[in-house]
């Protein structure tokens, strides 16, 4: 009877939510003791999961939960174990059951979720397994949040019957090295909440072009708000979206016909998603460039990624004071300005746009023709930071992997206002600010630039964000400027691109409350590879590393703890392309093969999976033998004199081989402060800076970043004119 009455709901759910099922060849049949676990999506889940596995479990379910009407007719006519959560007892009966061979079906996070995200992960079932020598195996409810049976109502669009994917990874077994006591179960619930982490990364479909992932989004979420808007005023839903993109994809065919890769030279704006957008319709590769570089950088990043047009716009290149960049440009590619392509908008060509957006994945297939995942689907330019940039080739599969990375790690939710405010030149203003709750369902407002410390507060406040993304020089400035109220309704700060400094992390926590999350990545990563998050939070780390990235460490002579940080991921890119061979992808390669990414970074790991960096490897001097940190030198200043900016750097010496040298806008630097903090803080004699240089402004890229190439050109114009200055210069 129960395996007629599982059949029959099989066939209901495949016909009302279109079930799809991912990975069911991973079910271990032949596992005597199987623990199964999945997260927890709305009030269906018990229901799919008795339906669809070949086993029906013994579901846990808790006693409150069990006196609703509605779950009664489900109780049953299922096998379940009533338990109280809060009875230290439970754990017995679940052991108890496991150990007799049963297969039993728990939800670890122990209630619905109201975020839409992963909650609290419970080390209950963790403890269980690992008493009863269980194998967990690992279950995916993705969709069902979307139904009227779950708790998210004014949260998403809710409607009765939406898709429903099931995604089961392989079992496993949990491991704890520490003997018994707090220390094992701590170990095995944090290896629980890893594996549900990682689920949920899993659960989301990265095999996919990205115009099939946002048309996705779009019915998931409806097309009746808005979630794009601009400075400009422009305010656009999913269809008016790709309405505009195909309208453009449409009036780029007589100027980019043909053309693999084509330059987009926008700011943040809704012409720029809608450029990118129009490219991907025509199965192109949108080439962002950096308008902040000069236009040598610029010329050069056309060369290599062999674009023949770029896309521009009038009033922004007035407005960027860009004229003689794209004069000097323009000689060597087509320049394309959008204003141009007003009078092609003729009304056949309107209504045709119109047209397709009322079907849209049909249009997409037919104007792009076959994309794969692994195709390119934007190329950006490594800051160059620290050497010639380099133009970095990520698939649609890269994108998508780190959204899914994101999403499994970030409760951000559809309901939340994004204000990004980071160029898309920068994967991190791209990826992680836009395409994520983009894909999310979230709305996103652009502004052009993160410099107007005065402007974002305030905006902030009269658009009531949520979200915000930004750098530790940008946040400082925003912090300084705004008033306490400015961020009233932000939630969420995520910063990377550079340390979050100890001033900034006590300015946002004291003024606004807020508990700034530093994250860590680089553009071939996508960007992001680690995050602090409100569920996982260590002040002095960048968190911990994103679901569905390895790594090892590579010695580094000299660092004792720590080492050069490798990774491989489906969001590590496809590729380089070098300046000198343009006509070549170079992959990823390290000493452990192929798709292994060094990225440059010597990195500490923790016992609990915190990733703390130590710099760069190219930003360590080598003095006396040791291996001194040019960050913590940084680090150093910024105590000493925390309202300035500073830059270390390691210049070639005659006699010693090399030495520090200290860059910093404090106008009345002293070396001698620096040797007195040196000493607070218990560092050597080498962490002082042989010479302490003031400066009016310490150079920056358009990330926020230090432009390490020029403060470098910067010192060493200076460095003649103080040699006989040990205690600072001033320019």
């Amino acid at each position: 009877m129960r395996h007629v009455l599982q059949r029959l709901a099989r066939g209901l759910f495949q016909r009302l939510f279109r079930v799809e099922l991912r990975g069911w060849e991973h079910y271990p049949h032949d596992e005597r003791r199987l623990l199964i676990v999945a997260n927890h999506a709305s009030y269906l889940d018990g229901a799919l999961l008795a339906a669809f596995l070949p086993d029906v479990p013994i579901f846990v379910i808790n006693t409150r939960v069990a006196r609703h009407w509605w779950v009664k007719p489900f109780i049953a006519v299922t096998r379940h174990i009533s338990i109280d959560p809060t009875n230290p007892h439970y754990l017995k009966t679940l052991i108890q059951h496991l150990k007799a061979g049963e297969r039993v079906a728990v939800f670890p996070e122990g209630r619905i979720s109201v975020t839409g995200a992963l909650m609290k992960v419970y080390e209950g079932p963790a403890l269980a397994a690992d008493k009863a020598d269980a194998a967990l195996l690992p279950v995916y409810i993705e969709g069902a949040q979307y139904s009227l049976l779950s708790r998210l109502q004014g949260i998403v669009r809710r409607r009765p019957f939406p898709r429903i994917r099931l995604t089961l990874l392989p079992p496993r077994r949990l491991s704890a090295t520490a003997g018994s006591g707090r220390a094992r179960r701590q170990q095995l619930g944090r290896q629980l909440d890893e594996l549900m982490t990682e689920l949920a990364y899993a659960g989301m479909n990265i095999d996919q072009p990205l115009v099939m992932a946002l048309l996705e989004t779009w019915e998931r979420h409806g097309g009746g708000r808005v979630i794009l808007e601009d400075a400009q005023q422009q305010r656009l839903g999913w269809r008016a979206l790709f309405a505009r993109a195909f309208i453009l994809a449409d009036l780029l065919n007589a100027d980019c016909a043909g053309q693999k890769n084509v330059g987009l030279l926008l700011p943040n704006a809704a012409a720029t998603v809608i450029g990118l957008v129009a490219l991907h319709l025509r199965g192109q590769t949108p080439v962002v460039l950096n308008f902040t570089v000069g236009v040598h950088e610029l010329i050069g990043a056309c060369r290599t990624a062999q674009v023949q047009t770029v896309c521009t716009s009038r009033a922004f290149v007035q407005a960027a004071n860009l004229d003689a960049p794209v004069a000097a440009l323009s000689e060597q590619v087509r320049v394309l300005f959008l204003e141009d392509l007003r009078p092609r908008a003729t009304l056949p060509v309107r209504l045709r746009g119109l047209a397709r957006a009322l079907v849209p994945k049909w249009s997409f297939r037919r104007g792009a023709g076959p994309v794969r995942a692994d195709d390119p689907a934007a190329i950006l330019f490594t800051s160059g930071s620290d050497r010639e940039p380099k133009g970095v080739v990520l698939t649609h599969r890269n994108l998508l992997a780190n959204v899914a990375q994101a999403r499994a790690a970030l409760d951000i939710m559809p309901r939340d206002v994004i204000l990004n405010v980071l160029p898309m030149f920068h994967a991190f203003g791209l990826t992680t600010a836009t395409l994520t709750p983009l894909l999310l369902g979230t709305r996103v407002i652009l502004y052009p630039s993160p410099l107007h410390y005065h402007i974002i507060p305030e905006l902030t406040y009269e658009r009531r964000a949520t979200v915000l993304f930004g750098t530790n020089t940008f946040l400082m400035g925003y912090g300084r400027h705004a008033d306490p109220y400015d961020f009233s309704s932000v939630r969420l700060v995520v910063m990377g691109a550079e340390p979050l400094r100890e001033d900034t992390r006590r300015l946002w926590v004291e003024k606004f409350g807020i508990r700034i999350s530093e994250g860590y990545g680089l553009t071939e990563a996508s960007p992001v590879l680690a995050t602090n998050t409100r569920r996982h939070h260590r002040s002095g780390t960048v968190g911990k590393l994103l679901p569905g990235i390895e790594y090892y460490l590579e010695p580094v002579e000299g660092i004792a703890e720590g080492g050069l940080l490798c990774v491989q991921g489906a969001n590590v890119m496809a590729g380089y392309l070098l300046p000198d061979q343009p006509d070549r992808l170079v992959p990823p390669r390290t000493g452990r093969g192929p798709g292994w990414h060094d990225t440059g970074d010597i990195v500490r790991v923790d016992a609990e999976g915190f990733v703390t960096i130590l710099g760069r490897a190219k930003r360590f001097a080598k003095l006396g033998g040791e291996m001194i940190s040019l960050a913590m030198v940084e680090q150093l200043a910024a105590d000493c004199w925390p309202e300035d900016q500073h830059a270390a750097l390691n210049l070639p010496d005659p006699v010693k081989g090399e030495n520090i040298v200290l860059l910093t806008t404090h106008r009345d630097a002293d070396r001698q402060e620096l040797i007195a903090a040196a000493h607070r803080e218990g560092l050597g004699e080498l962490y002082i800076p042989r010479r302490v240089l003031a400066v009016r402004e310490i150079p920056l890229l358009g990330s926020g970043k230090p432009d390490y190439p020029g403060a470098r050109r910067l010192a060493e114009t200076l460095g003649a004119g103080v040699a006989s200055a040990p205690n600072g210069g001033t320019l």
